[in-house]
């Protein structure tokens, strides 16, 4: 799996460099072995931006984006599109996106994050929970928005982010996006048709090797 979100990150546009960070000895030989780069770091990280950060450190680079090794079916657009804000507006610290949610069972999953947003694309929050409450019942059509945990920083703001103390949303979602909303700063949240799976469950696994099988 790690192989083919790394060649699909590889290969969207305006990427120019693309490198693993783990922890872990068997996920650094593995991209080693298809002649990926991988670069050891912390075990004391408790989030992936941490760890995105320790490796942010020793990089010369604008701009960083933060694909995590779970998204088997990356569409190499959703690199392009999380890039696209921080393009268009110098001032912006970090972005992100979300696809429709059109089902039920994606609504009620506290493994799929949802995530709502001012007029404007700036999130206002990220649950676990359904987001939005429907008091009057879920209308037809799209219930919701799928946070896809695809993130694309300012290399100065994430070294920044990363020193920051964990907030109390943050720990209680287990959601570390939300230590940005809650120090203040703003994220961008693009909107793409396109959707994906997130590795987080057996189920989630089997779902994503069927649509690899079927030519996803």
């Amino acid at each position: 799996m790690i192989r083919r979100v790394y060649e699909r990150a590889a290969s969207a546009p305006g990427v120019d460099r693309v490198l693993v960070a783990t922890d872990d000895d068997r996920v650094r030989d593995a991209v080693r072995a298809f002649g990926g780069e991988a670069l050891m770091t912390s075990r004391e990280h408790t989030t992936g931006t941490d760890r995105i950060a320790e490796v942010a450190a020793s990089l010369d680079a604008g701009v960083i984006v933060n694909v995590q090794g779970d998204l088997p079916l990356l569409d190499p657009h959703m690199v392009t599109a999380a890039i696209a804000p921080l393009r268009a507006d110098a001032a912006l610290p970090m972005s992100t996106i979300r696809t429709p949610i059109r089902s039920r069972e994606e609504l009620t999953n506290p493994n799929v994050v949802k995530v709502v947003t001012d007029r404007d694309g700036f999130a206002l929050y990220f649950s676990r929970s359904p987001l939005p409450f429907w008091r009057d019942g879920v209308p037809a059509g799209v219930l919701a928005h799928k946070h896809i945990g695809l993130y694309a920083y300012r290399r100065d703001f994430l070294l920044s982010f990363a020193r920051l103390t964990p907030t109390a949303l943050e720990q209680a979602e287990k959601l570390e996006q939300l230590r940005a909303l809650e120090w203040g700063f703003r994220i961008k949240v693009a909107e793409i048709a396109a959707s994906s799976i997130e590795v987080d469950t057996v189920q989630d696994l089997e779902r994503a090797r069927a649509a690899i099988g079927g030519g996803g």
